[in-house]
């Protein structure tokens, strides 16, 4: 049975969200070079918390009678994390690696929109 079209962003950024936090939670390692420094506490835990945020995140707007609060997380999350992705491109070794992340940053801005489509379907 397929989805209502208006839940079909949703159940997208669920799936995404699902994604990404699984890949922190599996190789938080990778992770690191997006954490500043000046962050208290370790790399890995951030690492880790965040891959943990991005599945509840995605658990949330899953499901219809959570979907507002997971969207409205979702999109707070993707603002929260935009200042470790200016790290991860001020900082890369090299500079296909800062045009690659340099490239990724305005991303953020359409993420940001899906949560908040989400959230209202």
């Amino acid at each position: 049975m397929s989805q209502p079209t208006s839940s079909r962003p949703a159940v997208a950024l669920a799936g995404l969200l699902g994604f990404t936090g699984t890949a922190h939670l599996v190789r938080p390692h990778t992770f690191d070079a997006a954490l500043p420094d000046w962050l208290p506490g370790t790399k890995r835990a951030w690492a880790v918390g965040s891959g943990v945020a991005e599945l509840v995140c995605g658990a949330l707007v899953a499901l219809p009678s959570t979907r507002r609060l997971g969207g409205l997380a979702s999109a707070a999350l993707f603002v929260v994390v935009f200042p470790g992705n200016v790290h991860m491109a001020v900082t890369a070794r090299t500079p296909q690696a800062r045009a690659v992340t340099l490239a990724r940053l305005p991303l953020q801005v359409p993420l940001v929109l899906w949560a908040l489509r989400a959230a209202r379907s």
